[in-house]
């Protein structure tokens, strides 16, 4: 590498370095570079050559080592041995491999496919939804369903039910290689490579294809915060703290036990950024949701000790700015795509041009709050009616996801249906409104396997959801509601302005005393009224505010076919001249206990 691509490495704005180093298929063998400036020496060891640390040892050429090895092709597993800057010797991953053993084995393989994609309809048509529908499941491939174990089979299995249960899109949680199963994919060491656990790339890319012929769109969860300590990988990569930041309160992360990436080295910037272009250019990714972004834009995230910047404050201005780098390439190299932040403060403008420039951002607090509501006992949610509405003060500020992910039903948090309060009745009914209330809130929605079918247990990743439960009237129609709000969704123009405050009207947010409130979801002149009630208690004759007009029940969450015990009644309101809620024309109706009502306007 030389020149202009050398430029743009160095300064940390290249976008496509792995079309320049890693491992290359020539007439007759392969052609390696690697980079590992501080390294003694660099040899080549494989298949190819018997493992022999002598065999092949590769030319230095300023910062790169590289060769041609004859004889090597597809297939060979290998590594480089490298005798570091302290004389260590070490065999090390090819950092830009596309393929690895399955682990537990490391070894690098040399690959390279000539997929096709039959997603052109798909890829023209994509956007980032803004004032579309945009409902994610989150899933962990391998342990969604046991059944399937390859990345063909869960992609025919997953879009089916995908398409049933009414989800726009799909969150992948990781599958950059990884070493360890336990880290669920968020300690990597192959950022070009899809993990061989599941296939071959090439069987990834039919994945992708598979879900946009489907029209699901494909989000990979993708972690440029911090990296595996496992030797064979990117640590002490040529003898020093190449891809590691040097000092341990800025290079080592204290609660994950991992290390950090260098922002400072416009190298590690040019290495994320590639690797981030590499999936949605090669494998027609339509967004990558970037993991533990507070983590990296704070200095002093998760540690007592840290370094303060050059003005003496808490940001890690390096980092921000490869997150502002890194945006705004792959807003520019590829169309239709959008970028998301799992973003845990409130870091201003995350989500605007002049921030960060995410297309968006995981609502956390949305996320805090809510559940912490609906775990108090009804009796007293009324003391903490603050906790609930606070997220409607801040709901347009960033263009929002509303996240029930994964990190909300691990280690001992309990499942969501585990999380409600009540008898067993009560907890069902407590999470349909939940969910109800969740599709109604302004923000876009997401949600992970097993939430929508109220698995009791806690997600575990070694094993598969418990699907049996779909045998139990009350665990079945937990899913039905979840695959009727999500055709809602999708049809009711209402419901789409996430990101826009002309989409919201409040009626009445007041009424704390009875764990209720009322607001309006519009779009030009489609209106629905949406009633939560969040108590115990049946409320006759309840009067609310509306716009006059007629109103027709579309969803309630306590209807039978939704493990409720109301008929699907589809009744009609119409409102009277009757002041309410600071309104001259109002709506009165019953409210029953745990219930979320949708009227729509017609």
């Amino acid at each position: 590498m030389k020149g202009f691509d050398l430029y743009l490495f160095k300064e940390g704005t290249h976008r496509y370095l792995y079309k320049h180093l890693g491992s290359f298929i020539k007439k007759n063998g392969v052609f390696f570079r690697v980079w590992a400036p501080h390294a003694k020496s660099v040899s080549v060891i494989g298949d190819f050559n018997n493992w022999n640390r002598n065999a092949n040892p590769l030319i230095k050429n300023g910062e790169f080592w590289e060769g041609f090895v004859e004889g090597a092709r597809k297939g060979d597993k290998y590594k480089y041995f490298i005798i570091g800057a302290y004389n260590q010797e070490m065999e090390k991953i090819d950092p830009f491999a596309r393929y690895f053993e399955k682990p537990p084995k490391s070894a690098s393989i040399i690959w390279e496919d000539d997929y096709r994609f039959s997603d052109e309809l798909w890829l023209k048509k994509r956007n980032q939804n803004f004032d579309k529908p945009f409902s994610i499941y989150e899933v962990h491939l391998g342990s969604w369903n046991k059944k399937y174990e390859n990345y063909v089979d869960l992609a025919e299995a997953l879009s089916r039910y995908i398409k049933k249960m009414g989800f726009t899109h799909i969150e992948i949680m990781p599958i950059t290689e990884y070493p360890f199963d336990g880290s669920w994919g968020y300690q990597a060491v192959g950022y070009f490579a899809p993990t061989a656990r599941y296939g071959r790339p090439e069987e990834f890319k039919k994945f992708v294809d598979i879900m946009h012929q489907n029209n699901i769109g494909v989000i990979l969860d993708w972690v440029p915060s911090h990296f595996a300590v496992d030797g064979h990988g990117l640590i002490t990569y040529d003898g020093t703290a190449l891809y590691e930041h040097p000092s341990p309160l800025k290079g080592y992360h204290p609660e994950w036990k991992s290390h950090i990436f260098d922002y400072e080295k416009g190298e590690v910037r040019s290495f994320l950024i590639s690797s981030a272009i590499y999936w949605l250019k090669e494998f027609h990714i339509d967004a990558i949701r970037v993991d533990a972004v507070a983590s990296m834009i704070y200095l002093d995230y998760a540690r007592d000790e840290w370094i303060p910047n050059k003005y003496g404050g808490r940001e890690n201005l390096e980092a921000i700015k490869f997150l502002k780098d890194l945006n705004k390439a792959c807003f520019k190299e590829v169309s239709g795509i959008t970028m998301i932040a799992e973003e845990s403060t409130a870091y201003p403008a995350v989500t605007k041009p002049e921030g960060l420039g995410f297309g968006y951002k995981w609502n956390m607090g949305w996320m805090n709050d809510t559940l912490k509501y609906f775990e108090y006992d009804p009796v007293f949610r009324q003391y903490h009616h603050h906790e609930l509405a606070f997220s409607f003060k801040y709901m347009y500020s960033e263009n929002y996801i509303l996240p029930l992910s994964h990190d909300e039903v691990v280690h001992g948090k309990k499942s969501l249906i585990g999380k409600m309060p009540g008898n067993y009745e009560e907890k069902f009914a407590n999470l349909r409104t939940l969910f109800a209330y969740m599709y109604a809130h302004p923000g876009k929605k997401l949600l992970f396997m097993g939430g929508e079918i109220a698995q009791f247990k806690e997600w575990a990743y070694k094993e598969s959801i418990e699907w049996f439960l779909l045998d139990y009237e009350k665990h079945k129609g937990v899913q039905n509601l979840v695959k009727k709000l999500n055709n809602i969704y999708k049809k009711e123009k209402a419901l789409w302005l996430d990101c826009n405050s002309e989409g919201f009207e409040w009626i009445n947010e007041l009424d704390y005393q009875r764990n209720v409130i009322s607001f309006i979801r519009k779009n030009e002149n489609e209106k629905i009224i949406i009633i939560c009630n969040f108590s115990g208690a049946k409320y006759e004759n309840y009067l609310i505010g509306a716009p006059e007009g007629e109103y027709k029940e579309i969803l309630n969450s306590q209807n039978k076919k939704f493990g409720g015990f109301l008929s699907d009644r589809g009744k009609i309101y119409k409102t009277q001249k009757k002041e309410c809620c600071g309104r001259d024309y109002s709506i009165t109706l019953d409210l029953y206990p745990f219930s979320v009502i949708y009227l729509k306007k017609f």
